[in-house]
């Protein structure tokens, strides 16, 4: 990467404003904090892996069943994307929580189940929730991924006696995958800023850190600056990680 002019300008005041917080600012309290940090940021990463990944596997058959399937198939497929992404996540993760989640007690059978000791706690609720929502947005994005692949490749492959399962597998979908792995990074990026909505059920992750740190030491502006600075590392990870995948892979014109 050339350093030009503006680039090194920017550098140069980033680093100065780096050394101005690490100066001016006070970060006596980091150190009796550091562990739950660290766990904060594990929970939040994991969070966001599992949701996206559990997320992006629902997707597949959402936007699979709107792109080629039956009515019966494509009309509920349809309706959960409209829903999903036409409702707040904030919605959606109090409905899971407060909703459904106060309805298990009332069932013995629940109560008494090997199910139990995780569905009376909070990260359950928060995990599902995100699924569903990424899967909403992510459903949508590959119905047009599955469309846009030439139909040309599905029916030569069709032609040449190849079963449907091997024209999805080895044709059809991995083309749809290349196709949406922009806006996929995209999405991903969103799901992470979508994580802190889990501190308002009682899940611990680094965001909830960082509200701990201001009701324990009323110091405000530095655990919102090591938010805000751990949030933009994660986002820089995920955004060079898909570049790479989209190198590795480049997409095939037909």
């Amino acid at each position: 990467m050339r350093l030009y002019p503006h680039r090194i300008l920017l550098i140069l005041l980033a680093a100065a404003l780096v050394v101005w917080c690490a100066v001016s600012l006070r970060w006596d309290w980091l150190p009796k904090y550091l562990p739950l940090i660290a766990e904060g940021i594990w929970r939040t990463v994991w969070i966001l892996v599992v949701t996206a990944v559990l997320g992006f596997l629902l997707a597949i058959p959402l936007g699979l069943a709107q792109a080629a399937g039956p009515w019966v198939l494509a009309a509920p497929a349809r309706a959960f994307c409209t829903v999903i992404r036409g409702t707040p996540l904030l919605l959606q993760l109090w409905l899971l929580y407060y909703g459904l989640g106060s309805l298990f007690p009332q069932y013995p059978w629940i109560r008494g189940s090997e199910l139990w000791p995780y569905l009376r706690q909070a990260w359950p609720y928060a995990v599902l929730a995100l699924t569903l929502s990424f899967a909403g947005y992510e459903g949508e994005v590959m119905r047009g991924a599955f469309r846009s692949v030439p139909r040309g490749q599905l029916e030569a492959a069709k032609a040449m006696g190849m079963p449907r399962l091997t024209i999805l597998r080895r044709i059809w979908l991995p083309q749809a995958i290349q196709r949406a792995l922009p806006t996929l990074g995209g999405e991903t990026v969103l799901q992470l800023k979508a994580t802190p909505l889990v501190a308002t059920i009682t899940v611990v992750d680094i965001y909830a850190v960082a509200g701990r740190v201001r009701q324990d030491t009323f110091i405000v502006y530095e655990p919102l600056l090591l938010l805000a600075v751990v949030y933009m590392l994660i986002t820089g990870v995920l955004v060079l990680g898909f570049r790479w995948l989209e190198q590795r892979r480049p997409a095939k014109v037909a």
